[in-house]
């Protein structure tokens, strides 16, 4: 339904199928069976060998290999990454690593991410400190730290903006700017973020949603629709599904008409490029 939706506001907008965490090709089967790989014109995986997934990161190349058969489409890395939790060297082998079992396998790679979470921030998980080592971990996929101090790994993130980055925004994020800058001074073209269905009922949210997208339209940007608000899901929760299809089939047509919609009026060289990500 989503899909119909933005084909209806924007038929050239390429759709990407979103979430596909740890490159589960066994997901991707599920998907192909229910008929949804005829909605979408790519697949898009997650993956963290070095801190989360149960596989080695040489594995990557054959992981992607697979992707790409089950789902019969490109394969994009929406998301790969590797904490400083333990040391920073660790993940400076992880930048270089990646990068190399990546490249000329898949057309984009977003890094997550560029910054820390601020330590006084939650963690979108469900289970928090009950997860041990592996929820802490979030707080150290940046290249940058917390105070804004660059890491190690940094020193092997390329400026020739074959690489991008994969950083959420918060709701009125006060790193929007600095992103936006340091992104624009080492070369990065394309970001993968997210405009939250459930933030869409904040106070101000299209004002912040403006905002956002406006700093954001030097990038090709990787739109990703997520979130279901607590008051429209079978539970309250922003993973639930919602109890009405629709209502978000409808919030993906209104963030496509109002952030990625092509005119006549406006020529292809002047258009923000963009993808929508579910």
């Amino acid at each position: 339904m989503a899909s119909h939706a933005i084909r209806s506001a924007n038929a050239d907008l390429p759709i990407v199928l979103g979430g596909v965490s740890s490159c589960d090709c066994d997901f991707l089967r599920t998907m192909a069976n229910h008929g949804v790989m005829e909605h979408v014109d790519v697949v898009g995986v997650h993956g963290f060998p070095l801190d989360w997934n149960h596989w080695q990161i040489d594995e990557w190349p054959d992981r992607i290999a697979e992707a790409r058969r089950v789902a019969d489409k490109p394969v994009w890395v929406l998301e790969v990454g590797a904490s400083s939790f333990g040391a920073e060297e660790v993940q400076a082998f992880g930048v270089e690593r990646t990068l190399h079992l990546l490249r000329d396998r898949v057309d984009r790679i977003h890094w997550y991410s560029l910054f820390d979470l601020p330590p006084t921030w939650p963690a979108e998980t469900r289970h928090k400190e009950a997860e041990g080592s592996s929820y802490y971990r979030h707080y150290y996929l940046g290249l940058i730290k917390n105070d804004g101090t660059p890491k190690l790994a940094m020193q092997h993130f390329p400026s020739d903006g074959s690489v991008g980055f994969c950083q959420w925004f918060h709701f009125e994020d006060p790193r929007l700017d600095d992103a936006v800058r340091w992104m624009k001074e080492h070369g990065v073209q394309y970001l993968r973020t997210g405009l939250s269905w459930a933030d869409s009922f904040r106070p101000n949210a299209v004002a912040w949603f403006d905002r956002m997208m406006e700093a954001l339209e030097p990038f090709d940007v990787s739109l990703t629709l997520c979130f279901t608000p607590a008051h429209l899901g079978l539970e309250e929760h922003h993973t639930s599904p919602p109890r009405d299809n629709q209502q978000f089939a409808d919030f993906a047509r209104w963030a496509v008409e109002r952030y990625a919609l092509r005119t006549p009026a406006v020529s292809q060289r002047d258009q923000q490029e963009g993808v929508a990500t579910l």
